[in-house]
């Protein structure tokens, strides 16, 4: 039986103390109930001795104390998770916001997750197609990795989001694929985008949403993106799945993480973050992942808006340290036009190398992706080159490399959100681009891989 106390005795804000409490447990969760019997929630942030300091998830106004009573349930915050959870919409606490019958679990998981052990950790070495060509050329996403995106405001990050959202496959036959996306802290109009698009292009059938809205309470924000991967983790390690989690926006998660921590009134950080967001962000990044004896996967694409577009501002900066790469939105691509504006230069995934080649995407695949990255570093170098010195300082071979940039942009980097193109579709127009460049400038693919895919009309132009 649980026992319930009367002893609330103060509420600031968000946060309410109990006395004379016994045997309860950090964050766990508590139900408050009033005397017209609205029962509200809340979960145990810090305990000292017999008081419990409680943080609100709904808002405290009208919350009458006097008459109040508190009930500790004896767990954390739990989700109930089903195959039935694939094509609805769930709010940041994972009731259904669909209009829908809550599902019928199969089981309750703690959203805080079972750490992996390191030595039961698989490594990740096999592909993910997002049909977006400079990811899965130049940045491949591979089974198990943690890869975010790095935007700013302003830019199409929910666009690029939903696209890789609709367009993510794994290309081995009867494998099981699922996405789960977890929105946090949008407005109104994005979560309908969001919702919408799934359901016109039919994605939403393999895809569980969470949905976190502005004005809903910031505890529901730092909750949303757990939930999220506990839905995922039932998906990969109990049905076997191989699981995308894409969250928006982990800035909005930060800044809910850093109101929580000023409520608590804790020693804060750089920028006012708690000392502890570098921990946190670990906890959910770190889940990521792939278990031995076990088919499924997590795979991680997390999307967050640099305040101020600055890389080491702690949100980035720390990110960055615990993930293996980033893909970089560009200001100035975006302004010329190109969609989605991904800066492949200073973009990395750093397992793309275990996630390439034969029996995973293409023989030529690490060649043309090295040879790529360095004529258009060089053709990138030419035009700025020609923009100090004008087009007259250049060589012709200065004035290939430039065009080839130009036309990468255009044609390799530029596709729309809207077109999805397979990995054979993005080395080939790789392929074409490189047809720009003399063959003998080609020095970092094989012979054979040019002898069997360089353009045969450039070989013919340049024997000319």
């Amino acid at each position: 039986m649980l026992k319930e106390y009367n002893t609330i005795r103060e509420v600031v804000g968000p946060l309410m103390l109990v006395e004379g409490v016994e045997g309860v447990k950090y964050d766990e969760l508590v139900e408050i109930r009033q005397a017209n019997g609205e029962i509200r929630h809340g979960k145990v942030l810090e305990i000292n001795r017999d008081k419990a300091l409680v943080q609100l998830y709904e808002p405290s106004q009208g919350l009458e104390i006097a008459t109040s009573k508190a009930r500790f349930l004896g767990h954390s915050l739990e989700l109930p998770v089903s195959e039935e959870m694939l094509g609805r919409v769930f709010d940041g606490m994972g009731h259904p916001r669909d209009g829908g019958a809550p599902i019928i679990p199969d089981m309750k998981m703690d959203i805080n997750g079972q750490p992996i052990n390191p030595f039961s950790r698989d490594y990740p070495n096999e592909f993910i197609q997002t049909g977006v060509s400079a990811i899965d050329g130049l940045n491949t996403l591979v089974r198990g990795q943690k890869l975010p995106v790095f935007s700013a405001s302003g830019l199409p990050h929910a666009d690029l989001a939903a696209q890789i959202a609709r367009q993510a496959r794994v290309l081995k036959e009867g494998e099981k694929f699922a996405v789960v996306f977890a929105a946090v802290g949008i407005t109104f109009e994005e979560a309908d985008f969001f919702i919408q698009d799934f359901r016109k292009t039919g994605a939403i059938e393999r895809t569980v949403i969470f949905i976190n809205l502005a004005n809903d309470p910031a505890i529901e924000r730092v909750a949303t993106p757990r939930m999220a991967l506990t839905a995922a983790e039932y998906l990969a390690f109990e049905k076997g799945m191989h699981v995308l989690v894409i969250t928006t926006d982990i800035t909005n998660y930060a800044e809910a993480l850093r109101e929580v921590s000023a409520a608590r009134k804790e020693v804060p950080g750089r920028r006012g973050y708690p000392g502890y967001l570098y921990t946190d962000l670990a906890t959910m990044y770190e889940r990521a992942g792939r278990i031995k004896g076990k088919p499924g996967s997590i795979t991680q694409i997390p999307i967050l808006t640099m305040p101020e577009e600055d890389k080491t501002h702690p949100i980035p900066d720390l990110t960055g340290y615990i993930t293996e790469g980033q893909i970089i939105l560009s200001r100035d691509l975006y302004k010329r036009g190109v969609t989605p504006p991904i800066d492949v230069l200073p973009s990395l995934s750093r397992l793309k190398d275990k996630g390439i080649g034969v029996g995973k995407t293409r023989e030529d695949h690490a060649d043309t992706m090295n040879q790529l990255f360095s004529a258009y570093a060089q053709g990138k170098e030419a035009k700025e080159l020609s923009a100090i010195l004008g087009e007259s300082a250049l060589t012709d071979l200065d004035k290939k490399f430039a065009k080839f940039a130009e036309e990468f942009e255009k044609q390799y980097v530029s596709q729309g959100f809207t077109k999805n193109r397979s990995i054979e579709e993005t080395l080939n127009i790789g392929w074409r681009l490189l047809g720009l460049i003399p063959r003998n400038e080609l020095k970092r693919i094989k012979d054979q891989f040019l002898d069997k895919y360089y353009p045969k009309q450039a070989d013919s132009e340049e024997d000319k």
